[in-house]
């Protein structure tokens, strides 16, 4: 053994000490590699920073930032809603419709961003016609980590194996949609194996804790149809369809009018007593034809330098405010600052918002000028001053947003532009068009995942030139040598099912891709399938919650215990082996797509 590669060796030891025992965060591990690879002239410095320019670093962060866009435009919430109306009563019937439409979303999109919003979606399903979560929540994560394998740019471990490819043999690598066939084959079977197996899912609903969960997102607040507004004689159930909000009351020239129905049309001047999530209280204050009445009414008697905005405060034990209605706090002169919604965890609230007694606890909305907040923030009656997490749902450019994405993939498809060029376009047109702000759009993208994967690449190259591939991939060969290409290609997913359980994807694929390369090149067979077949053992391994961050999502709401995943998780990765090493046998290796029963 060399001394290069015996100094590899002793700083990828120390890397997978750090990956594994999560001392440093992924991203400054991966820099620790990058810079010890430097220093030890195991690279130089053009090979260590390569990966920053590297086309899965630019596609990943292109891909945030388009996904951002649709959530801005309120796509993927409205497509979630229609998942969920799509899903009806039974627990069979849900996990049918789900599981493929959910997947279908992650292609496009991060995987860990479509189960968060699909999360709220399912649990309010659950509980609103008496199914166990439990049931629902585990099939839709493991569909949405499925759903990666259906394009090359949903997860980076594919985007690593596609420039490995490309690097090794000068081809083209793989198109955005050569794996797809792989993909169709693990979702249906995927659906099929969680319609069977559900029944070892434990029955835990947690009612309390769904309830607990949702009601965060709903803030208590009071809406004026402004005059001459463009809802004005339109029917209520637009207003309900458009911002998904709950109606408590209709107020009518200050009357109550319970004989008011959501087909019944609004006027101007009318006030809707309404509860909102986050973002639809922050897009109903930004549409024209709408205003908040509390700010209509006492907005300009708020003071102060700068742009008004929304925070929010939390009433602490003991304050002076506890059992004082807003109406008698009057926070519009003793603070300039106006109570725009309210939320309780228990109990009821008042009809109207102004007429509501604050309790300890009560989470407030407050809206006025930055530079007078500094009196609230000091003030002892309140817990905590924080941003205000809603952000406006831009929904009149959701058609735009989805010409754009449509747009990208097709440019990629047909090889009209290079992937990354056209998904860094894509990008820069969300941000062009208004779909999502720019500073939205910074925040999109993960830069933990963007420095790790620039900084894992220079690791793949690192074993090539050291040899040290070479070196594992002729130990390994004198195991496998006689084996059929199935059985290798179920050996090269099961090694990297078990090492992303305490690694990333991304830093599995880069570890094992170029002994992939090594021992497909030492067999004299193509090395597509076997990156490939490593690439989705780092993806699509479910033994343990940890090795996905989506199963760390759903964790508590459905009340999973470790056991679970593994019980669940262990029957389907051996499944999804089977078929992933077949499938790249028929794509690549010229095997047959159906088995031979017969003879002759």
């Amino acid at each position: 053994m060399e001394s290069q590669q015996i100094i590899f060796l002793l700083i990828l030891a120390g890397g997978l000490y750090l990956f594994v025992t999560e001392k440093l965060r992924v991203d400054v591990t991966a820099m620790l590699i990058l810079l010890a690879l430097v220093l030890t002239r195991v690279l130089n410095p053009k090979e260590a920073l390569s990966g920053f320019a590297s086309e899965p670093a630019i596609i990943v962060a292109a891909v945030f930032v388009i996904s951002g866009g649709l959530a801005a435009t309120g796509i993927t919430e409205k497509l979630g809603q229609w998942i969920g109306k799509a899903a009806g009563k039974g627990e069979a019937r849900t996990i049918a419709v789900t599981m493929p439409a959910v997947a279908a979303l992650s292609a496009f999109t991060h995987h860990v961003m479509v189960t968060a919003m699909m999360l709220p979606i399912l649990l309010r399903h659950a509980r609103e016609r008496k199914l166990p979560a439990s049931r629902l929540l585990m099939p839709m994560s493991l569909a949405a980590s499925l759903g990666t394998t259906l394009t090359l740019v949903s997860a980076p471990a594919f985007l690593l194996a596609d420039d490995m490819i490309s690097r090794a043999d000068d081809s083209k690598g793989l198109s955005i949609f050569s794996i797809t066939p792989i993909g169709i084959a693990l979702v249906l079977v995927g659906v099929v194996y969680m319609l069977l197996a559900r029944w070892l899912i434990p029955k835990r609903s947690g009612e309390q804790g769904d309830e607990d969960y949702l009601r965060l997102d709903r803030y208590r607040t009071e809406l004026l149809v402004m005059k001459d507004s463009r809802w004005a004689t339109r029917p209520l159930s637009e207003l309900q369809k458009a911002f998904g909000v709950t109606v408590l009351g209709w107020l009518r020239e200050g009357v109550r009018r319970d004989d008011l129905t959501p087909d019944s049309p609004m006027l101007s001047g009318d006030i809707l007593l309404i509860e909102a999530p986050a973002d639809e209280l922050k897009s109903l204050h930004d549409d024209i034809g709408l205003d908040l009445y509390a700010l209509n009414r006492h907005g300009d008697t708020v003071s102060g330098e700068g742009d008004s905005q929304f925070v929010q405060a939390v009433v602490a034990p003991g304050s002076e405010f506890i059992g004082r209605s807003i109406r008698e706090l009057d926070f519009s002169k003793q603070f300039s600052a106006i109570i725009a919604g309210l939320w309780r965890r228990d109990g009821a609230i008042a009809p109207r918002l102004s007429d509501a007694r604050l309790r300890e606890g009560d989470l407030l909305v407050l809206w006025g000028k930055a530079n007078r907040f500094s009196d609230l923030a000091q003030h002892h009656g309140f817990l905590m001053l924080v941003p205000f997490a809603g952000e406006t749902r831009r929904r009149i450019r959701a058609p735009l947003a989805l010409i754009i994405l449509l747009a990208t993939i097709i440019a990629a498809a047909t090889e009209w532009l290079p992937a990354p060029l056209a998904f860094l376009l894509g990008a820069v047109a969300m941000v062009a068009t208004r779909c999502v702000d720019i500073d939205r759009a910074y925040r999109e993208i993960d830069v933990r995942i963007f420095v790790m994967i620039a900084g894992v690449i220079p690791l793949g190259i690192a074993m090539e030139q050291t040899g040290t591939a070479d070196l594992l991939a002729k130990g390994l060969l004198q195991v496998v040598d006689t084996w059929p290409p199935l059985a290798i290609l179920l050996v090269m997913f099961t090694v990297a099912a078990f090492l992303t359980q305490v690694m990333s994807d991304a830093a599995t694929t880069a570890l094992l891709g170029p002994v992939a390369i090594s021992l497909a090149q030492a067999l004299g067979e193509p090395i597509t399938p076997y990156v490939v077949c490593t690439a989705l053992g780092a993806v699509v391994a479910f033994l343990t919650p940890i090795g996905h961050h989506g199963n760390l999502l759903i964790l508590g709401p459905g009340r999973y215990t470790f056991g679970d995943f593994l019980k669940i998780g262990l029957p389907l990765t051996v499944v999804v082996a089977f078929v992933s090493a077949w499938m790249a046998r028929w794509l690549w290796l010229d095997g047959p797509l159906w088995p031979q029963l017969g003879g002759g």
